[in-house]
């Protein structure tokens, strides 16, 4: 089964969530737990639960490479680039700004001459560690680089050949509804929003809500921090897209210290999320 932990809104608990349905899972079911962390623009479940991490792979991205005295000096490569990453004056040869490309090789093919080819440049890095009986995959990607979704493809493609061997396969994404949370969230079985009580958590369930139904995944909603706001504003989103709330989990001070000290959070709403997913795989 594999589950995606997502929700919108940034800063809602969701990595906080994550990593103690991966505790949990881990204790009934030993060694059979898999967590990717999706977020790659800024990791956080091997902090949250003070994992060790070592490299297991660096993720590379195609870039252009220009051969002059092929290019006529058209500027048609630079028209063809949707990043603005081929800079062209009249006259003068293309200039090349690789932190904006996206390695889609539209210059490449819009060029008359044939005179780019390809080469390659690093854009992020895969991560693995164990703790807890849980397998860790994280990715991270590179300072100044742009797109996150090539690294978490990657990081996926990485998983996809191990995730057989498990049980369960939890994805955490990172925040809000960009492509990178559609490439985590691609291939999941069911996905759980997490969201708080406040008018941000409930524009933000509402687009994620929105997204899965185009994608039809599935999804359920879990409600962090259910005590400090204004319950009905996620209640009416809820309803409206005919899903339901199965858990609430309070704001508590001992979530606060396990989080502060590197520990996954130990909670009565967290082992009834994981028996309702027990029952509905």
């Amino acid at each position: 089964m594999k589950i995606a932990i997502t929700g919108g809104k940034g800063g809602t608990g969701k990595s906080t969530i994550a990593t103690a349905l991966a505790v949990e899972f881990a204790k009934k079911v030993k060694n059979k737990v898999l967590l990717l962390d999706g977020d790659v623009d800024c990791p956080n479940d091997y902090i949250i639960l003070s994992i060790k991490i070592k490299k297991a792979k660096a993720v590379y991205q195609a870039i252009p490479n220009w051969d002059f005295k092929k290019c006529i000096k058209c500027g048609k490569c630079s028209q063809a680039c949707r990043a603005n990453a081929i800079l062209f004056v009249k006259e003068k040869y293309p200039i090349f700004i690789p932190d904006l490309c996206v390695g889609c090789n539209a210059c490449s093919i819009a060029c008359p001459t044939g005179a780019i080819s390809k080469t390659k440049k690093q854009i992020g890095i895969i991560y693995s560690g164990k703790g807890y009986g849980i397998n860790l995959i994280t990715g991270e990607m590179a300072i100044g680089y742009g797109e996150a979704s090539p690294i978490v493809n990657a990081e996926k493609n990485f998983a996809s050949k191990i995730e057989k061997n498990y049980n369960y396969v939890l994805v955490d994404t990172g925040a809000g509804t960009h492509c990178n949370v559609i490439s985590a969230l691609l291939g999941c079985n069911l996905a759980l929003a997490v969201t708080e009580p406040t008018p941000l958590g409930a524009v933000d369930l509402e687009l994620i809500l929105k997204l899965n139904k185009i994608l039809k995944i599935p999804t359920k909603v879990i409600l962090n921090r259910s005590d400090i706001g204004d319950k009905n504003l996620i209640k009416k989103i809820v309803k409206k897209y005919k899903t339901q709330i199965i858990a609430e989990i309070p704001y508590r001070k001992e979530i606060l210290e396990a989080f502060s000290q590197g520990k996954p959070i130990e909670d009565e709403n967290i082992r009834k999320i994981v028996e309702y997913l027990e029952g509905s795989k």
